[in-house]
Parts: C-alpha cells; sequence; structure tokens
C-alpha cells in the first residue's frame, strides 16, 4: 500500500481548520437515481418513471477537481449504480486516475456484473436485510435474497480473496432477526457485516418531504418492543468474537446505540451524539448534478450549473461548513450514521 504523502495530510488538516476544501479524500456518486428495490424504509423506487443519471461528460468534468483534492475513493451510491448502462466506463474514466472504487449495490445483478466488477471495482458493499424470507419481504422483491447470494458466491468462486461486505438496516421489522442476518452473512461468504438504525426523519432517500408519524411508525420499533430490541442487542454483543475478529464492523458501544437511537424517539435518552466530519473530507454528487455536503443535508450547488470545485468552496459552503454544529443542528442530532476521517487515515 502506497504511503500518503505529507502535503496531501498537510491539507485535510487545513480543511479541518479553515472550512475550506484543499483535500477531498472521499467522493460519493449517484450514477443512476432508480432502484431495482421496492424497499419499504426508502422511498427512491417511488421515482423510478424520472430517470437521472450521470454521464461520461459528467465524470470527465469533475477530474480537474478530483485532481485538486487529492481524492482517493469514489463510493458509487444510488439508487442502484449498475442500472446505469455506462457504468463501467465511469468506472474507467476514474481508474485511469488511480481512484479506488467502492460499488453499493442492492445484489441483484452481481452475477451477470461479476467480472466487470471484478475489473473495475475496488470493493463492494451489498444491502442485506434478512434470511430469505424477510429480506425477500423487506425488498418486496421475490427471489432478492438468493440473487444476492448468488452473486456473492460467483464473485468468491473466481476471486477468493475480493473484498464484499455488508449493511443491514436495524428496524422494527427485522431487529428479531437480528441473529439470522448476522448467520446469512457469514453463511454467503461476507467478509464483514456493518448495522445502522433506519432514518425515519430526513428528505434523503427521495423523501419530497419527510415522513409524518404514522409512517415513521412503521419502521420504528414502538416503545412496548424496546425491550425486546434491548435482549437481542444483548445476545449480539454476547458473541465478543464477532467484534474481536471484527466480522461485526461496529463496536459494541455502537451497536448498543441502535436501542438509544430508538428509545430516543420516546424521550428515555438523548439521540447518541456522533462524531462526524463528514461534509469536510466528503461531498455526494446526485444524479441529477447535485451536490450535498453529506447525504442528509441540503444541496449547495450543481455540476451543471457550476464546477464543481467552485461548489465546494463557494461562500454558501464554506459559511454551512463554518457555521455547523452537530450538537445541535436538528439533521446531524437525528443522523443515523457518520463519517469521522482522521487527516492521518491512509486511503490509497
Amino acid at each position: 500500500m502506497a504511503s500518503q504523502s505529507l502535503y496531501h495530510t498537510y491539507k485535510r488538516y487545513r480543511t479541518l481548520q479553515t472550512s475550506r476544501i484543499y483535500a477531498l479524500p472521499i467522493v460519493i456518486l449517484m450514477p443512476h437515481s432508480a432502484c431495482n428495490c421496492r424497499c419499504v424504509m426508502c422511498d427512491i423506487w417511488k421515482d423510478n418513471k424520472n430517470l437521472k443519471q450521470l454521464t461520461e461528460h459528467d465524470i470527465t468534468g469533475l477530474l480537474t477537481a478530483l485532481k485538486k483534492f487529492d481524492t482517493k475513493q469514489v463510493v458509487m451510491s444510488g439508487g442502484e449504480a449498475l442500472l446505469n448502462a455506462n457504468f463501467f466506463q465511469l468506472c474507467r474514466i476514474l481508474k485511469k486516475q488511480h481512484i479506488k472504487i467502492t460499488l453499493l449495490s442492492t445484489g441483484l445483478s452481481l452475477e451477470r456484473n461479476a467480472l466487470q466488477i471484478l475489473e473495475h471495482v475496488d470493493d463492494l458493499i451489498v444491502s442485506l436485510d434478512g434470511d430469505q424470507p424477510l429480506h425477500d419481504a423487506i425488498r418486496d422483491i421475490p427471489g432478492a435474497f438468493n440473487k444476492l447470494k448468488n452473486g456473492v458466491e460467483y464473485i468468491r468462486s473466481i476471486n477468493p480473496d475480493y473484498r464484499i461486505t455488508a449493511r443491514t438496516v436495524i428496524h422494527r421489522l427485522n431487529f428479531r432477526n437480528w441473529q439470522a442476518i448476522i448467520e446469512a452473512a457469514r453463511g454467503m461468504g461476507i467478509n464483514q457485516v456493518s448495522f445502522l438504525p433506519a432514518d425515519v426523519s430526513s428528505h434523503a432517500f427521495n423523501r419530497q418531504t419527510a415522513w409524518s408519524e404514522p409512517k415513521q411508525h412503521e419502521i420504528l420499533p414502538s416503545e412496548n418492543e424496546l425491550a425486546e430490541l434491548q435482549e437481542g442487542i444483548n445476545r449480539i454483543i454476547a458473541n465478543k468474537a464477532d467484534f474481536t475478529n471484527h466480522f461485526i464492523a461496529e463496536s459494541q458501544g455502537k451497536i448498543q446505540d441502535i436501542y438509544h437511537y430508538y428509545a430516543a424517539f420516546y424521550g428515555r435518552n438523548d439521540f447518541p451524539f456522533k462524531k462526524c466530519n463528514a461534509p469536510w473530507v466528503s461531498a455526494v454528487i446526485e444524479a441529477d448534478g447535485s451536490v450535498r455536503p453529506c447525504f442528509f443535508h441540503e444541496a449547495i450547488g450543481n455540476i451543471r450549473d457550476n464546477e464543481f470545485a467552485d461548489i465546494l468552496n463557494s461562500e454558501k459552503a464554506i459559511t454551512f461548513r463554518k457555521e455547523l454544529n452537530m450538537g445541535t443542528n436538528a439533521t446531524c442530532v437525528k443522523c443515523v450514521c457518520s463519517l469521522n476521517l482522521s487527516p492521518l487515515t491512509n486511503l490509497n
């Protein structure tokens, strides 16, 4: 692994100190606005008819800024990125700049894209919601689990060392299935599994308006279910081997915070504080070209109107970062995930 230059490290420190972007280690791209699942905790698929996607021209137009800001990693998110017919050409453009590519996928089309994934994508993160019956029910796609499993196993058969991790949103419909999710991940050859609570309060995931209480409580565990949620977490935490060998990505404390997150909706405790510097170390570019400081905050520009570098260091963007208080900002307080990247972290 190549060492990180002192100059790059300095630029990352300088960014954190001034709120002006000098280095941007991570960029999240959404190559395609549509999704091939109909998940209960997400509204992206409800807008599938209004197709938006990033083009080769869009990606080529980013290269000057990505080089200027020493971007090390591009995360392909969505929607389902593989629905973009030119997805692997987008990867080729980025790989020529020696940028690492991570793909987030529903897993439905892994098997037919396996060879190109192995050629153009450095690592893969798949969504896993339960054992076979529950995963299919939450995704609302018959056979979704087996397509995911077959795809993972096929990639493994070609390259046993290729890194594939899973991400699971824990919520009312699957918290009782938690141990089965861990076993399903292990059984299909996943390297690591990560857990987070469901976002029910933001405008992310294509919500034109934040969910109202009735919709929230389809996903939130009820107050009467909190004790059962805690019992399930106790069982997960008791298996220390999954934490010491890092099969579960989070610490035991962060797994416990999933309970605290849901309990906060009923006033039982504060929302867990998340140390995060995402707007200083990353940016999100949506399928229509909109640029966001992170998934959950409002857009600050569009790459089809202005240069990416100019958007990131506009007066609006710098002011946003300078004034953002993670402990009091309503969006940050209820955020379900965080990115806290040290300037010393090597992404090469």
